[in-house]
């Protein structure tokens, strides 16, 4: 158990424990003696780190990115708090929690995989579907996608925290869809559920979390594009001598994952120019956006005596922190709603996910398909 987390420090405490240290950096001081800085976090927070009067080997013994059992003292500077490390020693496998350093999904990984799996099982394409399956049967891929952060510090910066994001973004494009009967229900889905996934290869998040070499040269979006044409001969061969994906089908889902992020500024390869390319990018954005303000003025680290959060650049202002509508008490013969029924699921989905074993509790069962569908129902097995 954990003595004390950086979110509850304060100014004079002494901390020993096992931390994360990322961004390691050797410098001088102006009289030439060599200190050490650094970043130092848990599953709370993360501090900024000084050791003075340092030595190369003290910094070669650092591992960036990695465990280390440390004692110091928490300073304030210039407002901040910084953690001034004393000593230092290896961390011993077995004497400490990962949970404790590196924040988790507070939701059930297996039920969220489930999901994302049921709602990939109701598209009513078949080429379509089958391109989606050839990344559902890739066990490894889906064994990062459960475990992926969404992202190094803005939204869903937590393990599980991809899985969380992908799904909250195709339950609302499923919900949204319903309106507009001339969007593509199933490119919109498809493309919310492929537009991030290869930040499982972007991101490196087995301690710290920090970008690959191809994740920093390339990037996910560019990445996530070239992943579709290699799917796509995935896809073929599961669906039998004589069938393609179209090459229209690949060019727009290509299209919808290099603009999902709307703009060049904002890494987007190009502008979205299709209805289901804005669909996608206005989806993602709106998730992403909501858990960061949420996190910034409702959530566990925004009790502050201010009623303003400080200055937010994603959303170029500061937030007003107070819920001034909060829900009054439900009455006692008040009916819950019923839950929407299950949506409609394909035999093209093998259902079968595969969470990590970090964070799988028991196995997933396999979802139980309907073949209800005249599309799938027409086209009868080739032999081969």
């Amino acid at each position: 158990m954990r003595r004390l987390f950086l979110r509850d420090c304060a100014p004079g405490d002494v901390v020993e424990d096992v931390f994360i240290i990322t961004n390691k950096q050797l410098a001088a001081t102006s009289s030439g003696k060599y200190y050490i800085k650094a970043f130092c976090s848990d599953r709370t927070a993360q501090l900024n780190v000084r050791i003075w009067n340092a030595t190369r080997d003290q910094f070669s013994a650092i591992p960036d990115g990695g465990f280390l059992r440390i004692r110091g003292r928490v300073e304030n500077y210039q407002n901040n708090l910084q953690l001034i490390i004393e000593q230092m020693w290896a961390a011993k496998e077995g004497s400490f929690d990962i949970a404790d350093l590196m924040p988790h999904t507070e939701r059930d990984v297996d039920q969220m995989c489930e999901r994302v799996f049921e709602i990939c099982g109701s598209f009513q394409s078949r080429p379509l579907a089958a391109l989606v399956r050839a990344y559902l049967d890739d066990e490894e891929l889906m064994n990062r996608f459960c475990r992926a952060p969404a992202a190094m510090t803005f939204h869903h910066a937590f393990v599980g925290g991809l899985l969380e994001h992908t799904l909250n973004a195709m339950e609302v494009a499923d919900a949204v869809c319903k309106f507009y009967p001339r969007l593509n229900r199933d490119l919109v889905v498809a493309g919310v559920f492929l537009h991030d996934l290869a930040k499982t290869w972007e991101l490196s998040y087995d301690s710290a979390f920090t970008y690959t070499d191809g994740g920093q040269l390339v990037g996910h979006i560019v990445k996530g594009a070239i992943w579709v044409e290699k799917k796509a001969e995935q896809a073929e061969k599961v669906l039998g001598p004589g069938e393609k994906i179209p090459q229209s089908l690949i060019d727009v889902i290509q299209h919808i994952i290099l603009s999902h992020h709307g703009e060049p500024e904002f890494g987007a390869a190009r502008l979205p120019s299709t209805p289901e390319a804005i669909a996608v990018h206005v989806i993602e954005n709106l998730d992403a956006k909501l858990m960061m303000a949420l996190s910034l003025t409702r959530g566990e680290g925004a009790m502050a005596e201010s009623n303003w959060t400080d200055w937010q650049k994603a959303f170029g202002g500061r937030l007003y922190r107070p819920d001034v509508a909060p829900a009054d008490a439900a009455p006692p013969d008040a009916v819950p709603p019923e839950a929407p029924p299950p949506a409609v699921t394909q035999p093209v989905i093998a259902p079968r996910v595969i969470p990590p074993a970090e964070t799988r509790t028991a196995p997933v069962p396999a979802a139980t398909l309907k073949v209800n569908n005249p599309l799938f129902e027409s086209a009868p097995a080739r032999k081969r």
